[in-house]
């Protein structure tokens, strides 16, 4: 049996930055995981380039879950800045690509690499394709039982296993029965920034728009969202919007998924900043000879143009259509409310929704209140961000906190 301090399950952003930490601090600190490499999620995100954080990525309101604001300390004690100067010290070429999102120039392994190199001169030991088969409180103290056979005995524990999101990497949701089994409540989950699907009748109306992708502007109004922190507020975001073969994928539907529920409506402005009532309108005193459908092809994509006029059953020379029917097609275009059925599930989500009640954590230092040596951080909280950097911030600033302490 081998006796540590600290046995952190998760090799991920947030369990290797905690590893980092806790080693620096002279502890002995082991980290296992079930995969055979470490950060899988880090290598696969941005394109492969890493969106690994957000210039604004200690803004606490771009962050969901029971108490969002149980983030800041974390957040504000090490931020942004922070994890761009350990790039920085690193040699990582980055850029920002848009709303402040930060990526590698070259490659997300870059990240990988700083993470693993920085665990290895702090001491601690990696043990990869090595999962716990079983874990309890042993006096003062905890008892792990390891895939390879092997028992461990540590002071602190570690819950870094993330999320469901993305089962075919490995996600499973081993932290929270984890939790569970240690006392801690844990809030409803559910995939986040993921895609939104339709039912069948509107999906063949769509069907000639699959792989298109526009501008737009999503909003989101919420029926009950006290769990959510914005009750009856409206949301919005401006970015790409892709029609798929299931639904709607892009930014701006990322972005939403997270606040949207099953049986709630979202609302497109697929020519935001333009009034296509107007534009129609003059298009049709300049040239009424002109088609319809061609005048709105010089708004929106030809395809769009095309797919908007035939739902709305306006069709013709411009000269033959009222101004009532040019109204139908601004509100198409600019307010096309519609109801998904349901999202992509967890398959395609990039994180999970929800997690160990942050009401169970301590703040400054992510313990477990009433489990002493128990810490949670990264995804398993229920702490979630938006797109774009928002949750690789929070899993190094959670990280770093814990690794303080355990």
């Amino acid at each position: 049996m081998k006796t540590i301090d600290v046995l952190i399950v998760g090799a991920g952003a947030a369990g290797m930055m905690c590893a980092i930490e806790a080693g620096r601090r002279g502890r002995s600190v082991r980290v296992v995981d079930h995969a055979s490499k470490p950060g899988e999620k880090i290598r696969i995100s941005g394109g492969g380039r890493c969106n690994f954080t957000n210039l604004e990525g200690d803004r606490v309101e771009r962050f969901l879950g029971e108490n969002p604001r149980f983030a800041t300390s974390a957040l504000k004690r090490y931020g942004p800045q922070d994890f761009i100067k350990r790039v920085d010290r690193a040699g990582i070429a980055w850029h920002e690509k848009t709303l402040g999102q930060l990526f590698c120039d070259d490659s997300a392994k870059q990240i990988i690499r700083m993470l693993t190199d920085d665990m290895r001169e702090a001491g601690v030991t990696l043990s990869l394709g090595v999962s716990v088969d079983g874990v309890a409180r042993v006096g003062e103290g905890y008892e792990a039982r390891l895939s390879d056979g092997s028992v461990v005995r540590s002071s602190s524990l570690v819950l870094a296993t993330g999320g469901k999101s993305i089962p075919k990497m490995g996600a499973t949701g081993w932290a929270w029965d984890t939790a569970r089994a240690f006392g801690l409540r844990v809030t409803e989950t559910r995939p986040a920034l993921v895609p939104l699907t339709f039912e069948p009748g509107l999906l063949e109306k769509l069907a000639p728009l699959s792989g298109l992708s526009v501008e737009a502007v999503i909003s989101h109004r919420a029926s009950s969202s006290a769990e959510r922190g914005r009750p009856n507020e409206e949301i919005a975001f401006a970015e790409g919007m892709l029609f798929t073969h299931r639904g709607l994928s892009g930014p701006s539907i990322l972005q939403i998924s997270s606040y949207w529920r099953e049986g709630e409506a979202i609302t497109a402005r697929m020519a935001p900043g333009e009034d296509v009532y107007a534009l129609l309108k003059a298009a049709k005193e300049e040239n009424g000879r002109q088609m319809v459908h061609t005048a709105l092809s010089h708004i929106v994509p030809r395809r769009l143009a095309e797919s908007v006029c035939e739902r709305e059953g306006v069709k013709g020379k411009l000269a033959e259509v009222g101004d009532k029917a040019l109204r139908r097609l601004d509100e198409a275009v600019n307010g096309w409310t519609v109801k998904p059925v349901g999202s992509e599930g967890y398959r395609t989500a990039e994180v999970t929704l929800g997690g160990v009640a942050t009401a169970e954590l301590d703040q400054q230092t992510m313990a477990a209140k009433a489990v002493p040596g128990l810490y949670v951080i990264g995804e398993a909280v229920d702490i979630t961000g938006w797109l774009g950097g928002y949750n690789f911030q929070w899993a190094w600033s959670s990280g770093w906190a814990a690794g303080q302490h355990c």
